[in-house]
């Protein structure tokens, strides 16, 4: 009802981040960041003499998903392409990605960090001759770990 207190707590929007890979690559300004998932893969048993007929289900090795980051084609940027190169039979250099997403000051609130990043695919924009959308790249990234900081 009007004139009632209101709750001053709001769910963040998504809109407004930023995406550090290591040093050496800085931060990049990216449309869109999708894959932030983590599940603990389930292992089924059942021990010959349970009066139970059917299976229990424990937590098993926890299973990191790849990441996805899209981003507009600028001329002359080919930093991720130059890092994707960089594989050499079973070499790469791995980076710390970190992804923040942004309070309405440009302070981080949620801080997602990747440990031991390397690029698996990249993916160059489609082309259409009537289209009028910007050429966007498709950067996928594997990654060993992910750890949350919520400030």
């Amino acid at each position: 009802m009007a004139g009632e207190k209101q709750d001053n707590v709001w769910p963040l929007p998504k809109f407004y981040f930023t995406v550090k890979v290591d040093k050496d690559l800085a931060e990049a300004t990216f449309q869109e960041v999708s894959g932030l998932d983590v599940e603990a893969q389930i292992i089924e048993y059942r021990h010959g003499n349970s009066p139970d007929f059917s299976t229990i289900k424990m937590p098993g090795i926890k299973k990191y998903g790849n990441i996805t980051l899209k981003k507009g084609i600028f001329k002359g940027d080919n930093k991720f392409w130059s890092w994707f190169n960089q594989i050499k039979l079973n070499t790469i250099k791995r980076q710390a990605v970190t992804i923040s997403l942004l309070d309405e000051g440009g302070a981080p609130t949620m801080v997602w960090t990747l440990k031991n990043a390397w690029p698996t695919k990249i993916t160059g924009t489609d082309m259409k001759s009537d289209g009028n959308e910007v050429a966007v790249e498709t950067l996928e990234i594997a990654h060993e770990g992910l750890t949350i900081a919520n400030s």
